[in-house]
């Protein structure tokens, strides 16, 4: 008979019940040997433990969650192989920007680098993982290791927010300790900076006399959509995005022009103007497919750092702040005034044409497959995608979303295995919006033991593949070095029979209106669903 569980007030507790009273009740992860301290207070604390079938999948739905709620991703690893798993999602959630918290035991006090033989031992499993995230850390006490969790909170709220690593020795990590419970209370975020005054009047008046002012908005402006939207309305400037910001601007709104940065027509828009103003972007080779924007009128810069303001574009002018208090001051220095229209708008209408015509030039294919799955999805839906075909060349340009983090993507990093999993965060995150992933056959081949987990978390989560026979971009870049294809086309499983061993619902489309039945069925029934959709089947 299995023994009662007590409440063995450990290091492991008091860092998960820090981590409550921050307001994270979901983690994800595996429970090992050496991580069980992590678990113990689960239940206790109302946290809901997600169990993953591979850590990479722990981190990624992690960081779906995280894009749905606001707060960071808890991660919680074993020593050694559990911790190595997820560093692929710890290292996307760096390059994208994203919070995210990595628990960990580590070797006992004492015991590090020992070359013991010990069980999981790493040679320096903390070396490697802070060459991945932006800190990590050893803790020596139960104090050290809550100090740790409050002082992560605290960058989230000021700074970049980057992922961080908590590395608790095993010995540690089950020694009892009597920390009050105001040690463990939440702390006040502290006060985001103002911005220069000086900075935000330069601003204030080159847009104020711009001709031609366009907005372009990253990442670091996601939690600014109102503030965007009042500002290019006062200023009558179109709005294009970065895929991580896809959606802070509504794209039905007249002055979207999408998320469409990557495609030469948008791009030359906001490299044209007159005055161009950069909220949140490093303006990085991944999100321009070109290695610089140089930007030929004045450029205005937003970033919660002062190393980001002249990064790979100079600034006239650089303002640091947060994206939603350097939009509110510039709104209110450039006052009341009827906004600008006429010719903008129409210009607007023109770019979207042109970025239409880019697509399809660049895969005709992947646009008419965009064209039907985005039809056939619900307007609210949130829909993760992986570094496939189908998103960049097509679906992230032609679906049009309503609000930000709608699209769960990883533009930087750029890893395969990403979307079901990130769905599988989103969906326990936003339980009232129905969730897709959107991915190609050999992206989803990274993940699909995250089949079990939608199942067993008991997730209502349609999967839509598109099979296009392997690595396709790879195969032709093969061709375009003059290389002959090699390890590039894939075997492929039957999808739908797959889904049904997992205990889900598997479908085969073969055309738009067979799509269309599909999502509406996975729709009404719940549960998972896996759609099959050959990209042959749309070749003409």
């Amino acid at each position: 008979m299995a023994s009662e569980t007590r409440e063995k007030r450990t290091t492991g507790w008091v860092v998960v019940e820090t981590l409550r009273n921050y307001g994270v009740d979901t983690v994800f992860g595996i429970p090992g040997t050496h991580n069980l301290e992590f678990y113990r207070p689960l239940t206790a604390l109302g946290v809901r433990p997600v169990t993953t079938r591979h850590e990479q999948g722990a981190g990624y739905a992690a960081d779906g969650w995280s894009l749905q709620t606001g707060k960071p991703g808890v991660v919680i690893t074993t020593s050694g192989p559990g911790l190595l798993n997820a560093l692929s999602a710890a290292a996307t959630a760096y390059c994208e920007s994203r919070p995210m918290i990595v628990l960990s035991p580590g070797p006992a006090r004492g015991h590090e680098f020992a070359d013991a033989g010990t069980l999981h031992e790493t040679k320096d499993q903390l070396g490697a993982a802070s060459a991945i995230v932006e800190w990590g850390r050893r803790v020596e006490s139960a104090e050290e290791a809550v100090e740790a969790v409050h002082d992560a909170f605290a960058l989230f709220a000021t700074g970049r927010p980057r992922p961080v690593y908590l590395e608790v020795p095993l010995d540690l990590l089950e020694e009892e300790t009597s920390l009050p419970a105001g040690a463990l209370a939440a702390r006040p975020a502290p006060q985001p900076a103002s911005p220069d005054a000086e900075r935000i009047a330069e601003a204030a008046r080159l847009l104020a006399g711009a001709g031609d002012p366009v907005i372009l908005a990253g990442g670091g402006s996601r939690g600014a959509s109102a503030g965007l939207r009042a500002l290019a309305e006062r200023l009558g400037a179109p709005v294009v995005t970065t895929l991580n910001a896809k959606g802070v601007l509504d794209e039905r709104h007249p002055l979207s022009l999408g998320a469409n940065l990557r495609l030469a027509a948008a791009r030359n828009r906001a490299r044209d103007a007159d005055v161009l103003l950069v909220v949140g972007s490093k303006l990085g080779e991944a999100e321009l497919w070109v290695e610089k924007l140089e930007a030929r009128g004045a450029v205005i810069r937003i970033d919660v750092l002062e190393s980001q303001l002249d990064k790979n574009q100079p600034a006239a002018v650089g303002i640091v702040a947060h994206a939603a208090t350097a939009l509110a001051a510039l709104t209110d220095a450039l006052g009341a005034g009827e906004p600008a229209g006429g010719a903008r708008d129409a210009r607007v209408g023109e770019t979207l044409d042109a970025v239409a015509a880019e697509c399809r030039e660049l895969s005709a294919v992947n646009t008419d497959l965009a064209d039907a799955i985005a039809a056939a999805l619900p307007a609210e839906a949130i829909v993760a995608t992986d570094s496939s075909q189908i998103a960049y060349w097509g679906l992230l340009n032609r679906l049009r979303v309503a609000s930000p983090n709608s699209t769960p993507y990883m533009a930087t990093y750029a890893t395969l295995g990403y979307g079901l999993p990130a769905a599988i965060g989103s969906r326990i995150a936003e339980p009232a919006r129905p969730v897709f992933a959107v991915v190609g056959d050999g992206a989803l081949m990274f993940s699909l033991q995250e089949f079990m987990t939608v199942v067993e978390q008991r997730l209502d989560l349609t999967v839509i593949v598109v099979d296009n026979g392997g690595y396709a971009e790879i195969k032709q870049n093969e061709v375009d070095a003059g290389i002959a294809p090699i390890a590039v086309d894939l075997a492929q499983p039957d999808w739908a029979a797959l889904a049904a061993a997992f205990g889900g619902t598997g479908h085969r489309a073969h055309s738009a209106d067979e799509l269309a039945e599909a999502v509406a069925t996975a729709g009404d029934a719940g549960g998972l669903h896996v759609i099959h959709l050959p990209q042959s089947a749309f070749t003409k």
